[in-house]
């Protein structure tokens, strides 16, 4: 695979073959240099951070990880994937971190850092465009985005539920798994300093032990159908084991993806025979342009969706749909239904994504999309019946 030259300059850091130091500097001199420089400027919570601020505990964290047999045992991908996430872990601390009740806390920082994550490793490193490149960023972004979960699962009202839930993502995320993600955890645990007992270790160790029991570390829980995993996450079955017969009519294609990563092109080559539910579309109907407010279009769009919901037909809902909650809200309405609902999202290099907007009827200002970037959560499984990650 060929990867940019400022992504290979990283790559060229990571230990990889029973290296025991790392080199720092020459990471420092990459372009994830400044990103350290912010990170050397916000301070942890002495209580459980005496080592000092995010970059030191991060540094930390490499350091453990790379003692750890796990590593050390990995393939040349895992150890690539769980190193960068180290390495960036911790990067929402930069914008959440606060003083509450005269104590520093980071409330949010593992989302907010998978985001950061996501946007860095797209525009800065190239790591986008290619199913090899999607499964390396999108397994870091969800270790980023979830390395807060492992030590608190044993506080987890259903810990079962919980643990699920997040192994399911590795159906289109192959290169994440529960089992790395401990692996990290571990690390960020041995890498800290606490100003009492250190009880981060165990609890990662329960953890482990959940997972193993649940026996879902390297793979998801093999539910036995889509349906059934839908309703499980959906909390309509308590058992995880429970084949549920289907009672949809049918499915609804929903999209997701930036500008420019070929919708209509997809829709045409995949589904020509269904309605399409567009929202630029509608924008050109009403004269409403992408930066404008957005509750007219949304609002005829919805409208549409239920007269056809109403009369059972399978349609394309064709919009960018970037975050979980605004997805979350068409689902909900097509389920209300009795339909499901199977998300597709769309990927192209950012280069092209680029070229293909500036030739749009409809242009999206850059600085626009640049923003999308940065708000974009990729649909997970767990969200409705079946997701698909394409690339265009």
């Amino acid at each position: 695979m060929a990867y940019s030259d400022a992504f290979n300059r990283v790559l060229s850091c990571i230990p990889m073959s029973g290296e025991t130091q790392i080199r720092w500097e020459n990471l420092e001199k990459t372009k994830l240099g400044p990103l350290f420089g912010m990170m050397s400027a916000v301070e942890q919570n002495p209580e459980y951070h005496a080592e000092g601020n995010v970059y030191i505990h991060t540094r930390c964290v490499c350091e453990e990880l790379i003692k750890l047999e796990e590593y050390r045992n990995g393939t040349a991908q895992d150890k690539t994937v769980l190193f960068l996430a180290a390495l960036l872990h911790d990067i929402g601390k930069i914008a959440c971190t606060k003083i509450e009740d005269g104590a520093i806390v980071s409330p949010y920082h593992s989302s907010k850092g998978a985001l950061m994550a996501r946007e860095l490793l797209w525009r800065e490193f190239g790591l986008c465009g290619s199913e090899e490149k999607q499964q390396l960023r999108e397994a870091v972004c969800l270790l980023v985005r979830y390395h807060g979960f492992p030590p608190y699962v044993i506080y987890e009202k259903n810990p079962e539920y919980k643990i699920l839930r997040v192994a399911c993502v590795g159906s289109v995320a192959g290169a994440f798994s529960l089992k790395k993600l401990g692996v990290l955890c571990m690390a960020d645990a041995f890498g800290r300093k606490c100003a009492g007992e250190n009880t981060y270790p165990e609890a990662v160790e329960y953890y482990t032990q959940a997972v193993e029991a649940l026996g879902c570390a390297d793979t998801p829980y093999p539910f036995s159908s889509d349906y059934s995993q839908r309703a499980y996450f959906a909390k309509k079955t308590a058992w995880r084991d429970q084949e549920l017969f289907n009672s949809t009519w049918g499915r609804v294609i929903m999209l997701s993806g930036l500008p420019g990563t070929g919708k209509d092109t997809w829709i045409a080559r995949n589904y020509p025979d269904l309605p399409v539910i567009s929202l630029d579309e509608i924008r050109r109907e009403l004269n409403v342009s992408p930066v404008e407010p957005q509750g007219k279009v949304i609002n005829l769009a919805q409208s549409r969706a239920r007269a056809l919901l109403g009369k059972k037909q399978p349609f394309v809902l064709n919009m960018t749909n970037l975050t979980e909650e605004i997805r979350s809200k068409w689902i909900s309405l097509v389920e209300q239904y009795g339909a499901g609902v199977e998300t597709v999202f769309l990927e192209t290099e950012w280069e092209e994504e680029l070229r293909r907007n500036a030739n749009r009827n409809a242009v999206v200002p850059q600085s626009v999309i640049k923003g999308m970037l940065s708000r974009l959560e990729i649909p997970k499984p767990f969200e409705c019946e079946k997701v698909r990650w394409v690339i265009t």
